[in-house]
């Protein structure tokens, strides 16, 4: 009997221990595949009919809570993929939306700003590569004896500068992207060249969105996508919006409590 008592305890330590392990390595295997799941992005993911281009990650780069007012530029964010062995030009506008609400807004124009863009003087011309231009050297050839000019003609009002929130005409190209085979495009924050909103048809808030259309070269159907505001990598810090709720009430004498 005293044996048979020792056989029954190894028994239920052996099952105690299997279902300890079943429970660990079936715990495991939850955690590991919650581990490789990739986070998702706040833009919007679209991809032609044919599935020829795709576009990723749309979405208008955050500034802050107060958005963007009407009449101001916006960069955009935005990865081009296309999945094609041949060259596709994608043309970007902007339109309003076909159900006018003030959740979706429009832009005057889509274009490219900076870089090469802002070089160029017009949309026939090629833009120039950078470090291409020699750098600008005195006029020797100029004679000494010029007159100096009139006191009047120094004395000529100056044009006003350029807001920094808007961009000269001439330095918008038409936000056309020529994509090589099997190629891509992006534009991010902080790249030279950027893909732009310019001259939003309304004030664009967090929580509002752009409405875009995209053209493809290669006759497939064309794009309408609405490209929300951004949302910040970083939460705000607290505190309140009103200028002094937090403030300690001031007692008789004037002195704040706990003074």
């Amino acid at each position: 009997m005293r044996l048979s008592g020792v056989r029954r305890a190894a028994l239920a330590a052996g099952l105690a221990t299997s279902a300890a392990l079943t429970l660990s390595a079936c715990s495991a295997g939850q955690v590991a595949e919650t581990a490789m799941k990739r986070p998702s992005n706040g833009g919007v993911n679209a991809s032609t009919a044919d599935n020829s281009v795709s576009i990723r990650n749309l979405q208008v780069v955050y500034n802050g809570p107060q958005g963007y007012a009407a009449g101001q530029n916006a960069p955009l964010e935005v990865a081009i993929y296309n999945r094609t062995r041949q060259q596709i030009v994608v043309t970007v506008t902007s339109r309003p939306p076909a159900t006018p609400g003030g959740q979706v807004v429009s832009a005057r124009q889509v274009g490219l700003t900076g870089g090469a863009a802002a070089a160029a003087p017009s949309e026939s011309a090629a833009p120039e590569p950078s470090g291409s231009r020699p750098p600008a050297t005195p006029d020797t050839e100029t004679p000494e004896n010029v007159p100096s000019p009139d006191a009047s003609d120094t004395a000529a009002p100056q044009p006003a500068p350029v807001p920094s929130d808007s961009t000269p005409a001439e330095q918008v190209q038409p936000g056309r992207i020529t994509i090589e085979p099997m190629g891509s495009a992006s534009f991010l924050p902080g790249d030279q060249q950027m893909l732009t909103l310019v001259g939003l048809s309304d004030h664009l808030l967090p929580g509002t969105a752009v409405n875009l259309v995209f053209e493809f070269s290669n006759g497939a159907p064309p794009l309408t996508l609405r490209a929300p505001m951004g949302v910040p990598l970083s939460p705000a810090p607290r505190g309140s919006a009103v200028q002094g709720e937090n403030q300690e009430p001031e007692n008789e004498e004037g002195t704040q409590r706990g003074g």
